[in-house]
């Protein structure tokens, strides 16, 4: 006699008894294709997670059978299996004003900057093998030469990051000895990296002189001592100290630390390698600059203004910089071949000046018209419009962006984009909240701000208008 075939109620409780097991689920079709896909290790460990919540719910009478039909559970694990495949790092639309966003990836990579690591990265290169004589040979060698013509410095080399740039220099010059900066450039970057600590770090002692507003040169001059190793000025990237002051320039300040017998390093953070006042942006000072006035070493960051990968470049004189290469802390603090060889190509297109408008993101959307964000602001206006409707009201509003990530703190870019209300004025803290999150849940996240209590979309750094328009159907369905 045939068994009485299951019948299953629609939307009554499940019980544990009810889940099928992990074997008869990798058994389903679905599932099986999935495996073929995936291999059985990553799908049969998110099978047993998902029964484990299953079972977990239906102890408490909270799982309902229509949630344990075939559909719905091969429908549950490819969702799984997609999350748990998914990249935590995930690109997104920054649409916050600041053009270098310090937690929004910095700098943009160029095409050839793109194109370099991907005929790179897949084979073997010469990172330490020189092709001339067959030997060993130098990373550094790949980007000194670049970094001397553009700098006219006699000597390069490269770590990771600026901040290493700095704490390598001070240790590699000044360890065991001290160090003279001025009390008013004593910054503190993000993260809490803070150049007195930079200088314990590197076993140097901070000698402080002058006064947070005003340094004179006399100062420096009174601080030196026979344990005097180095004179240090730091550029004040990230903020700025306005009214009654006074700063000694490095042309000033070399003569002095030389007479001594020297060396003068500065630090740009920043650093910008060519003078942004012909398009119109602040001025902000240049590596090559600071070596005419007679600085010994020069640091400065590669994936802020310069606009490339993460790096700390440090340029100047033969012997100093030949010193700060050979201390044993550089191997630590040295570039892999990656942003190595983002960095080179970055530094290329510096060879045509004329073209950098056109060929390094980050300067094109600096420079971006005005006129011309207007005009993408006037065309989204409708189409944001009937996304957010009707718990929104949009408007195109003039917006000041920045720079960013500490450049030219106090200068803002004049821009545009769309300002973004609650029609209630109830609870419009949560209505922005909302919007903002269904805004961050979209297949490419967009990332607005939230002052006025309105969202802003300053539109400085839409490229492409499209990847925003194709997702504002997902957004309107969000906030339904």
């Amino acid at each position: 006699m045939a068994a009485p075939r299951e019948s299953v109620v629609h939307g009554s409780t499940a019980a544990p008894k009810d889940l099928p097991s992990i074997d008869k689920l990798l058994r389903q079709p679905a599932v099986a294709a999935l495996v073929d896909e995936h291999g059985h290790t990553l799908v049969a460990g998110e099978a047993r997670a998902l029964l484990e919540g299953l079972r977990a719910r239906a102890l408490v009478q909270d799982l309902t059978l229509d949630e344990l039909m075939p559909a719905e559970l091969d429908f549950a694990l490819q969702q799984r299996v997609a999350a748990r495949l998914q990249s935590r790092m995930r690109a997104v639309l920054n649409l916050t004003g600041t053009v270098i966003h310090t937690n929004l990836g910095r700098a943009l990579l160029a095409d050839s900057a793109l194109q370099q690591l991907l005929s790179l990265m897949s084979g073997p290169n010469n990172l330490e093998y020189d092709l001339a004589s067959g030997g060993r040979g130098d990373r550094d060698d790949i980007v000194e030469g670049l970094l001397c013509e553009l700098t006219g410095a006699e000597a390069a080399t490269v770590v990771n990051n600026n901040a290493a740039a700095v704490l390598l220099s001070i240790a590699a010059l000044g360890r065991g000895r001290e160090v003279i900066v001025s009390r008013g450039e004593l910054v503190e970057i993000g993260g809490a990296f803070r150049m007195p600590d930079v200088m314990a770090s590197a076993g140097a002692t901070l000698v402080e002189v002058g006064t947070t507003n005003r340094t004179h040169a006399r100062d420096y001059a009174g601080a030196i001592t026979p344990q005097t190793a180095m004179l240090m000025k730091v550029h004040t990237s990230n903020y700025q100290v306005q009214g009654f002051t006074a700063a000694v320039s490095e042309a000033e300040l070399a003569p002095i630390a030389h007479a001594a017998g020297l060396p003068l390093v500065t630090d740009l953070g920043s650093g910008a390698l060519v003078d942004l006042s012909q398009w119109g942006l602040p001025r902000e000072p240049m590596p090559q600059e600071m070596l005419a006035a007679g600085c010994d070493v020069v640091t400065f960051s590669g994936d802020k203004l310069l606009g490339g990968p993460q790096a700390g470049l440090i340029v100047g004189s033969r012997e100093m910089v030949g010193r700060i290469r050979k201390f044993p802390m550089k191997r630590a603090l040295r570039m892999s071949k990656l942003p190595l060889a983002a960095l080179e190509a970055t530094l290329r297109l510096y060879l045509r000046p004329e073209r950098l408008t056109q060929d390094l993101p980050t300067l094109r959307l600096l420079t971006r018209p005005l006129a011309e964000i207007e005009q993408q602001a006037q065309g989204l206006l409708a189409p944001v419009s009937a996304a957010v409707a009707p718990l929104f009201s949009v408007q195109v509003r003039a917006m000041l962006g920045q720079i960013g990530s500490g450049s030219l703190p106090i200068e803002r870019l004049p821009s545009a984009g769309l300002a973004i209300a609650p029609i209630s004025a109830k609870g419009q803290g949560r209505a922005l909240e909302r919007l903002s999150s269904a805004l961050r849940s979209l297949p490419l996240p967009v990332i607005g701000r939230i002052a006025e209590d309105q969202l802003w979309l300053d539109l400085r750094c839409l490229d492409d208008e499209a990847l925003l328009r194709v997702q504002l159907p997902l957004l309107q369905e969000a906030l339904q």
